[in-house]
Formats: structure tokens, C-alpha cells, sequence
């Protein structure tokens, strides 16, 4: 049987085209994908030489569906259950995972049990996987497409977990796309008194404002250092967010927090580039730096539970639903900031 799927064969090189249905596992099954997000590391899969010449490949991993196969050794679910399939896994036998630490579980093997294969109409879903977990079913009444953002909220949610965002907080974000406009949101829900949001493009900014920015800054405009400055009475933030892939923004966000603050590196940059950062200056102002990346397998579970809940409002994310034929327009929406959140459907003809 034949199905639809989003190859990549290159750098900003990617093709609908029809391609085998994978085989079902004797101890797996296989999902019907209905909802795909395309994520900001997608993008850069995309349009990178991400697989070193590795092609084609099947990127995708904001992954949601309904059970279609299953196969003869498989017990745990049954034909049309619908899942969500959170892309890390974990082993919780490793030192990482024992100390708490399991978005960082040394398992190379077990990290990556169902990492893509998104971006098509099915996808398998090996018994390893569903033996270590990583697998939410996802409630009745619940849409597909709020069931997909599950995945990009999880970091999110670590993350200002992990930092203690709270009642009276002020939080500065730098970069308001889909990651900036989720922290934005959840900073408020967890009772953040004011959050500054900081980016260049005011399409982006004047949207971030609908998710709970009290103010917006354009960095290419003015300089967010001063503004953030004025905007804090002189003192700073309690908490600073470098959400994007900028190594400026990393050094200017330390002189956006107040003494005894927390800066957050959230954003990859781009691999072998250097930060500069002036370390007496963290050094002198007693400054807690802090690299963050991926979820621990309790926090991806309540950030799932979170995004289907009626306390986040998952789907006003969602600026653009497109077909799976559609995914370069898509890429392209989200290159150019005029989409927030963009979600792919396979079954959905162009």
C-alpha cells in the first residue's frame, strides 16, 4: 500500500510524493496520522543540510493520530484508540534519568525510539516505544490539532518550572515566535506580573500581545536594553528567556536581569558559533545563568495534560492549518513571522 509523505531530498529541497506504508511491528502498531505541527527545528532540518547528504528523509515529530494496525504481539492498544506520540523517550535506569535529569537520558537508543516520520499519512510505532512510553491517549473532545501542540508546550512548560515563574514576577522573552508566544502565555497563567516580549519583526510582536504581553519591544528599532531598563524602574527582570537562535541575544539578555536574576540560554544557536558574555558583570550582579533544553518524562506528561486542558488555549496558536501538500507554503508562512503556529494534515487534499 502506498501513502503520502513530505520528502526531504536536500536543503530547502522537500516533495509530496507517494512512498510505501510502512510495515507493521509484530509488537507495535501503526498510527494514522491526522495533525502534524511543523516546529521551528523542522525548519531548520529543512533548509539545512541536516542529514549530511542522507536523503530522502522524513522529518516530523509534533505527531497525532489514531491507532489503524496493530500487530500480533501488541496488547496495550487496540484499533482506534487516539494517541499522541511525544518524540523523547526514556530509559529511567540511566544516571540521568535516576537523578531527575531524564531529558538528558544517556540511552542514545531509547532517546531516540520515535523521534520523526511525521510529515506523512502513517507512521510505526515500534514496541520499544510503546514498552518505555512517551504515549498519551488523547481524550474524547479533544481536537487533533490541540492535541498536537503538546509537544512544543513541553519544553516551555520545564522550563519556566524549572525557573520558578511566579506570582509577581517580571519576565523578559526574547523572540516571539511560536516557543516566545507559549512562554508568554504560561508566564501569565503562572501568575507572572508583567512579561516584556522582544523581537524584530512587528508582526510578530503586535500577535504576542494577544497571548498576555504587557509590553513589546523591536530590537531593531531601539535599544532592548535601555527599554527594558526604563520598563523596570532601572532594576531589571526577575527572569530573562533568550528563546531564539541568536548569539547577541544572549549576551545582551544578561544586562536585561536584576541583581540575583535568572538568565535562560532557551535558543540553540547555530553549532560551533561562540556567545561573548561579559563575566564580571554576571560575576558582580550575582546572576544565575542557565542552559535549558527538553523536559523530564513527568514534565512532558503534565505540559500534555496542560495543552488539552481548558486552562491553556491551545488552538488560538494555531494561525494556519494546511494541508500536507502544502508544507513549503508553510515553511515559508513561518520563515517570514506571518504565521505563529502552523499544523499539517495528511488526509486533507490541497
Amino acid at each position: 500500500m502506498k501513502m503520502k509523505a513530505a520528502l526531504m531530498y536536500g536543503p530547502n529541497d522537500v516533495r509530496v510524493e507517494m512512498v510505501d506504508k510502512p510495515e507493521c511491528p509484530k509488537d507495535g502498531l501503526i498510527l494514522k496520522i491526522m495533525a502534524v505541527g511543523l516546529c521551528g527545528s523542522d525548519i531548520r532540518n529543512l533548509t539545512s543540510d541536516s542529514r549530511k547528504g542522507d536523503y530522502p528523509f522524513i522529518y516530523g515529530h509534533e505527531i497525532v493520530g489514531v491507532v489503524d494496525e496493530i500487530g500480533p504481539d501488541e496488547t496495550k492498544y487496540k484499533v482506534g484508540d487516539r494517541l499522541f506520540l511525544f518524540p523523547g523517550t526514556y530509559c529511567m535506569e540511566c544516571d540521568e534519568c535516576i537523578s531527575g535529569h531524564s531529558e538528558n537520558c544517556g540511552n542514545e537508543h531509547v532517546a531516540k525510539l520515535a523521534g520523526t516520520g511525521g510529515f506523512a499519512q502513517f507512521v510505526a510505532v515500534s514496541g520499544e516505544k510503546i514498552k518505555y512510553g512517551g504515549i498519551y491517549e488523547i481524550p474524547e473532545g479533544v481536537s487533533y490539532d490541540a492535541a498536537s501542540l503538546g509537544e512544543p508546550l513541553t519544553s516551555v512548560f520545564a522550563c519556566e518550572e524549572n525557573i520558578g515563574v511566579g506570582y509577581n514576577d517580571t519576565v523578559v522573552i526574547i523572540g516571539a515566535g511560536p516557543i516566545g508566544c507559549f512562554m508568554t502565555q504560561l508566564a501569565k497563567i503562572r501568575g507572572a506580573q508583567k512579561v516584556i516580549m522582544i523581537d524584530i519583526n512587528d508582526t510578530r510582536l503586535a500577535m504576542v500581545k494577544k497571548f498576555g504581553a504587557d509590553e513589546v519591544i523591536n530590537s531593531a528599532k531601539v535599544d532592548p536594553i535601555e527599554a527594558v531598563r526604563k520598563l523596570t524602574d532601572g532594576k531589571g527582570a526577575d527572569k530573562v528567556i533568550s528563546a531564539n537562535p541568536s548569539n547577541s541575544a544572549q549576551a545582551q539578555s544578561i544586562f536585561m536581569a536584576r541583581k540575583g536574576g535568572i538568565v535562560v540560554f532557551f535558543g540553540g544557536v547555530p553549532k560551533g558559533s561562540l556567545t561573548e558574555l561579559d563575566t564580571n558583570y554576571i560575576h558582580y550582579n550575582n546572576l544565575w545563568i542557565k542552559g535549558h533544553f527538553g523536559a523530564s518524562y513527568s514534565q512532558s506528561k503534565r505540559a500534555f495534560q496542560l495543552a488539552i486542558s481548558d486552562t491553556f488555549p491551545t488552538e488560538s496558536f494555531i494561525t494556519h492549518r494546511l494541508p500536507l501538500d502544502k508544507i513549503n507554503e508553510g515553511i515559508e508562512l513561518t520563515r517570514t513571522g506571518e504565521a505563529i503556529k502552523v499544523v499539517l494534515f495528511p488526509w486533507e487534499e490541497a
